[in-house]
């Protein structure tokens, strides 16, 4: 704990003030009534190739929202509500759901792939969405969550990844405080431990997040992998390792249908680098054509993403600035805290871990895997939480605020107060207002989240400025389209080249 503060008090006021961050919030598009949308991306929002702030996700229902980076919390929340404002003004009688498990669906075959027209770029993105949906059904795609990018200056590569590690040692606190999904529609998935709410859902009492549990973004393939975030070249040596070396089953499915038509893009293990699932990524602003791994290994780790969070459906943006300073709070703290090296019997414990917290975090008694041995969830929550406590004084110190004390003292109250966290929250007003119906439930927030976003006056120059950039990215992917003249095949192969994983022979890995 000493040692933290002493770091925390190293922290320049302009190191402070220059952390970055920015959203990536997905929601599935639906008819009024909770049906899932099967119409093309809207054309008013522009192309989903190449637009900075509207794009689509797995399926062309999933639109995705992008803000750019931001000083603070409600600046964040500023853009990414005037995105929505935006988007809800092109969707012509369909809205977004507010939820991160999905509507009731139809046929996984009729879940529509996302479309980014005919260059080989675009036609690589749907051929990708085309194997994720082989390799774990199109269904699971379609839950949807936020990513919250992070950064802050003058971070190392090797700090960067010492948070990492400490995160994924400790990210159950943020399924426990902000975790929304414990109830999904009947027939989403088989599980003997769900349980009937109402004739539509199923739940786990004491969930807080099956979207991050094994009902959510899960593989049996992927588990043979035991990714070390040790450093920059243990990280990148698993995922180039996975990228390369061909899995049976994939394998046997092929790369292309008899007719010639594409499966997937490679019979690898992963097909490319955003295939692989975690809570936490290290990113890396990637240049046209560059792939993901080579910006890692070339120049750093320039950020961070989390991806653990749920959509709340309380909270008309999906995120709130509270939260957000929770989160900003918990990554200095995982930044600022000692950070042991991995091991794969602890990568293992901390699998563990997510996976009951997910099914039963609000569960009276909860115990994790610490160390080798269990401890109370609750106690260790409180630990974290009380070695918080001197960043967020920090941070409102900076700021002239009590902001960060507020949002750190309702996460303290959270821990005494299960029934009032977010989870338990959906799971209560399911039964008492909505006959225990999960479609009925999310239906109902997704039109008041609507009919808010319809009601905010949208100010004219960001109308304008929407409307100009949903031009312009149309204009830019006929652009990309009518240069394009390689065949796609030579395309794909030349992108997936194991050389393009590589730093030249001999180049050093960036410090920073």
């Amino acid at each position: 704990m000493r040692g933290l503060q002493e770091r925390l008090k190293a922290l320049s006021a302009a190191r402070l003030q220059g952390m970055g961050r920015g959203i990536e919030k997905e929601s599935l598009r639906v008819a009024q009534h909770g049906v899932l949308a099967q119409t093309p991306h809207p054309q008013a929002l522009g192309s989903a190739l190449t637009h900075p702030h509207i794009t689509t996700d797995f399926s062309e229902s999933q639109l995705e929202l992008i803000t750019g980076v931001h000083r603070s919390a409600e600046m964040a929340e500023t853009e990414l509500t005037q995105v929505h404002q935006a988007v809800y003004r092109a969707l012509e009688g369909e809205m977004m759901w507010v939820g991160s498990m999905p509507c009731t669906l139809p046929p996984d075959d009729q879940i529509p792939l996302g479309h980014y027209g005919t260059s080989n770029v675009g036609q690589s993105k749907t051929v990708y969405r085309m194997g994720l949906g082989h390799r774990y059904g199109r269904r699971m795609q379609t839950i949807s969550g936020i990513h919250y990018n992070w950064s802050l200056p003058d971070v190392t590569t090797a700090e960067y990844f010492g948070l990492i590690r400490n995160f994924r040692r400790h990210s159950f606190l943020l399924l426990y405080l902000f975790g929304a999904s414990p109830a999904v529609p009947r027939g989403f998935a088989e599980n003997a431990d769900l349980q009937p709410l109402g004739d539509d859902t199923m739940h786990m009492p004491y969930a807080t997040s099956l979207r991050m549990g094994r009902l959510g973004y899960q593989s049996d393939a992927q588990n043979s992998l035991s990714v070390s975030y040790n450093s920059l070249d243990s990280y990148a040596a698993s995922l180039a390792d996975a990228l390369v070396r061909p899995y049976p089953a994939y394998e046997k499915l092929g790369i292309r249908a008899a007719d010639g038509s594409y499966k997937q893009l490679n019979d690898s293990l992963l097909q490319i680098e955003n295939e692989f699932y975690s809570t936490i990524r290290p990113k890396r602003v990637i240049f046209p054509g560059e792939r993901p791994l080579h910006a890692l290994r070339e120049r750093g780790v320039e950020y961070i993403e989390v991806r653990c969070m749920d959509l709340d459906p309380f909270v008309p943006a999906g995120i709130a600035p509270a939260t957000m300073r929770m989160i900003d709070i918990f990554l200095l703290h995982c930044l600022l805290d000692e950070s042991p090296l991995d091991s794969p019997a602890e990568i293992a414990a901390l699998g563990r871990n997510q996976q009951r917290v997910a099914a039963r975090g609000r569960e009276p008694g909860l115990k994790l895997e610490r160390g080798g041995v269990e401890v109370l969830m609750s106690d260790w929550l409180r630990e974290i939480l009380n070695e918080c406590a001197p960043i967020a004084a920090w941070l409102d110190a900076h700021e002239g605020s009590d902001a960060h004390v507020q949002a750190l003292a309702a996460a303290r109250a959270a821990v005494l107060a299960p029934d009032t966290l977010p989870s338990a929250r959906v799971l209560a007003q399911m039964q008492r207002d909505f006959n225990g119906s999960h479609d009925a439930f999310v239906r109902a927030h997704s039109q008041r989240t609507r009919d808010h976003m319809l009601g905010l006056p949208l100010p004219a120059n960001v109308s304008a400025h929407m409307a100009e950039l949903a031009s312009e990215s149309l204009a830019e992917q006929r652009r990309i389209e009518a240069s394009d003249s390689m065949p796609f095949e030579i395309y794909r192969q030349q992108y997936l080249a194991p050389d393009r994983l590589r730093l030249p022979r001999g180049a050093p890995v960036p410090a920073a």
